[in-house]
């Protein structure tokens, strides 16, 4: 039997159904344990959870006087109104989002190494909390995720994925129903990669042939663990089998062509080669997001166009992070997208090619001084032997 109780009535020994609440108020990553650890319940204690549910059928129960009042199931999520919020304010939630989806995903692929179905409703909750975050504003948390170290790649690439996958899809103008859908095929897309040891993922130096090959074999060892649950819709299924098809045929790892590919596998196509060149590997290191974005539009048959350009509306010609050259002779850093134009981000300028000095930092509004200054050109931050420039537009804790 299901009953809902305060935080100060948990003890140990209960079995823990639900949380009330979201992820971001406590530490742990998924309910449905057995309370067995006095640490874990002193977590939830110091958490800012107020109330959860238990399972008297599989843990102990309280006195029926002491229960707190509640209704006779687990709420249903509601689909509130999700306000608007500067990128300052989103960047700071979108820290704690992406650390916590981090743990989330370890947790969640470490089950599915040791033989556990995926729990798909773990899945959608981290989803609906990424689609949140880009409802907020739209660069904080695809900007962020892009922000991720060799040692947590396979997890944050997920993360990103996921984030990208949801952006594109609204760009699309997808029925909320397939945006949902979207985000859970970008974060289960390289489950398949659980399958290839961690010495030929993580490796140094470029993979041999052999390796490469094996590697390819990810996205059907992905499809025979996806089909293990029956959760797992036949789209999710499709991006994993096939995100790494091309349109005109030479992808893997069945070679489909044009039409043959689905909308939500061109999407994941995209969003997983943008996240997977701007990120830096043990072997290589990742391309400036304007680079990416320039690089990618001249791959001739690699993506489908309609998709490829929804995806630049959703992360800009020059996306956050793009260090760019105004006419006026001075470099920025692109800090925060324009909906309204790609041409015209906000930036912060902090150099002069002119003077070849430093300037005081400051925020520009390309879109309020049109006429006055513009960007260029994208520019190399490797020419400049620039150091931090993330800094510039994202506060990340030292």
């Amino acid at each position: 039997m299901l009953k809902h109780i305060s935080i100060q009535q948990l003890q140990m020994g209960m079995y823990i159904h639900q949380f009330c609440g979201s992820w971001l108020d406590h530490s742990f990553w998924k309910a449905g344990f057995l309370l067995d650890s006095r640490d874990d319940l002193q977590r939830l204690q110091r958490s800012n959870l107020s109330s959860l549910w238990i399972d008297t059928a599989k843990g102990r129960d309280l006195p029926e006087a002491s229960v707190a009042p509640a209704p006779s199931a687990p709420p249903e999520p509601t689909r509130a109104e999700t306000p608007r919020a500067s990128m300052d304010e989103e960047v700071q939630r979108a820290i704690k989002l992406c650390a916590h989806s981090r743990k989330a995903v370890m947790a969640m692929f470490q089950e599915v190494r040791m033989g556990q179905a995926l729990e798909m409703q773990q899945a959608e909750e981290l989803v609906v909390l990424m689609g949140q975050s880009l409802l907020r504003h739209p660069d904080a948390l695809i900007s962020l995720a892009r922000l991720k170290s060799a040692d947590d790649y396979t997890y944050m690439h997920s993360v990103a994925v996921c984030a990208l996958m949801l952006a594109t899809a609204r760009q699309l103008g997808l029925s909320e129903d397939y945006i949902r859908l979207a985000g859970i095929a970008g974060l289960l897309h390289d489950v398949g990669k659980l399958t290839i040891p961690d010495s030929i993922l993580n490796k140094p130096q470029k993979l041999s042939d052999s390796e490469f090959e094996r590697v390819k074999l990810h996205p059907e060892a992905g499809g025979a663990i996806l089909r293990q649950s029956p959760d797992v819709d036949a789209l999710v299924l499709d991006v994993c089998l096939h995100h790494h098809e091309k349109a005109d045929g030479s992808g893997y790892p069945h070679r489909l062509a044009g039409n043959q590919i689905s909308l939500f596998a061109q999407m994941g196509a995209v969003c997983d080669v943008y996240d997977a060149v701007t990120s830096n590997r043990p072997y290589n290191r990742g391309w400036d997001p304007a680079e990416a974005i320039q690089r990618m539009s001249t791959w001739k048959g690699h993506f489908d166009q309609r998709v490829f350009q929804a995806f630049v509306k959703s992360v800009g010609i020059y996306p956050v992070g793009a260090l760019v050259r105004l006419e006026s002779g001075r470099l920025a850093v692109v800090i925060e997208q324009n909906p309204k134009s790609l041409l015209t981000p906000k930036v912060r300028v902090f150099f002069s090619t002119r003077s070849n000095l430093p300037l005081e930092q400051n925020v520009v509004d390309l879109a309020k001084i049109q006429g006055q200054d513009r960007i260029l050109a994208r520019e190399a931050p490797q020419d400049w032997e620039f150091k931090n420039l993330d800094r510039l537009w994202n506060p990340l804790p030292a």
